[in-house]
């Protein structure tokens, strides 16, 4: 048996979305011209051939993510899968090899995807960096309490003023925050304001204060026929939610809420500090849940160390265990930072704080905090270590990615 491991040609894209299309049931297409082929590039790609045919499929997006007020490259995971006759056979896994290998080359420090099973990922070094939120609330039940909207009107707005408006607002949303994407044109045209004919268009609904000032923005589907209740059977999706302030966040929903044929709400991937839960007088009319987001591994630990934001100043000493699959990462090192940037240098000096790369992209992240890692068996320190290894990796809000890709 012959195994080569290169990217895809132009000319074997419908292999590549054929794969797609099995793996994923459907659910991206069928036929060869699927999501999965139409949304990755053969210069993205990188597959596993068995005696000259296609068996397993992979593609890297180069993105650019959010970290907490800094800008890193990052390498997004997407389109893996295996014909079923080539599985248990190593061929992901040599796969994965190589691109972490790539994407350390192209200056890709992190990586990230959204899992299909978690099992599977874990074995190659991710960690949940982030958790989805989803309500689904009637809109006879969404009311909010104490506070006003501070004189904020919601109207919805078409073409491209409406897309240059929302497109300010993500940004400046954005800047602090971790794990969300610079958006392209492409990305903010398939996904955020993509429609279909099951879905239908997407609408933008922009709040705008009484200086004229754009505050915050609302991106739905508006659909009939979806909850079953005689007089009120539409039902509303949120694809994004962005606000400035409290009086912009209750504006939009007060907008939702005026829709008086709809009877569902539906946000599936709402931030896990969204405030909702806080401002709903009966929050549980929410029906709020949680799973699982982006998953999230170091490609170049020193490096992502380095290019990460922090909001204080200090220095910390990390030991990260030795790893397999991204040999680099493993040693000691020096990491120093302030709100201005940071260095991550080798030494020898005592490590103050030690742990694998997968807890270290949890702490990276935000997404779980030293103390935690420590009381779990995942990270080994001190008290006054851990202290300062908290205030290190403290992130302005919660980890979060509402784009899927």
């Amino acid at each position: 048996m012959s195994i080569e491991v290169r990217p895809a040609r132009a000319d074997e894209m419908d292999q590549f979305g054929l794969i797609g299309a099995y793996s994923y049931g459907g659910a991206f297409g069928d036929g060869p011209d699927n999501v999965v082929s139409r949304s990755n590039r053969p210069e993205w790609t990188l597959c596993a051939f068995v005696d000259g045919r296609m068996a397993a499929t992979y593609a890297v997006a180069p993105f650019t993510m959010r970290a907490n007020g800094r800008a890193v490259a990052l390498g997004g995971v997407t389109a893996v899968g295996t014909s079923p006759e080539y599985r248990r056979q190593g061929l992901v896994r040599a796969i994965t090899v190589r691109s972490f290998a790539d994407m350390r080359e192209r200056g890709q420090a992190v990586a990230a995807l959204w899992a299909s099973q978690a099992a599977i990922y874990q074995r190659y070094g991710y960690a949940v960096a982030s958790e989805l939120v989803s309500y689904r609330v009637d809109t006879v039940d969404i009311a909010l309490g104490d506070g006003g909207d501070d004189g904020v009107r919601v109207a919805r707005v078409d073409g491209e003023a409406g897309h240059a408006a929302i497109k300010r607002l993500y940004i400046d949303f954005v800047a602090n925050r971790f794990g969300y994407l610079h958006r392209s044109k492409q990305l903010w045209l398939n996904n955020t304001l993509s429609s279909s004919e099951t879905t239908g268009p997407a609408y933008v609904a922009v709040a705008t204060d009484a200086r004229g000032e754009h505050r915050g923005y609302v991106v739905y589907h508006l659909r009939d026929g979806k909850t079953g209740h005689p007089t009120r059977g539409q039902e509303i999706t949120i694809k994004d939610f962005v606000w400035r302030d409290a009086g912009a966040y209750r504006a939009l929903w007060n907008f939702i809420a005026r829709h008086d044929l709809v009877g569902r709400v539906v946000w599936g991937r709402a931030p896990v500090d969204d405030p909702a839960p806080e401002l709903f007088v009966e929050p549980r009319l929410l029906n709020r849940q949680t799973r699982d987001g982006l998953w999230l591994r170091l490609i170049d630990a020193p490096r992502a160390l380095a290019e990460r934001g922090y909001s204080t100043s200090g220095t910390l000493t990390l030991e990260i265990a030795p790893d397999a699959l991204a040999p680099w990462n493993g040693g000691r090192f020096k990491l120093e930072c302030s709100p201005d940037g940071a260095t991550t240098t080798p030494t020898t000096e005592r490590a103050q704080v030690s742990l694998s790369g997968k807890a270290l992209a949890s702490l990276y992240s935000g997404f779980r905090t030293p103390r935690q890692l420590a009381a779990w068996g995942m990270l080994v320190a001190d008290d006054a270590a851990i202290d300062r290894a908290t205030a290190i990796f403290a992130t302005y809000h919660a980890p979060h990615c509402p784009d899927h890709f």
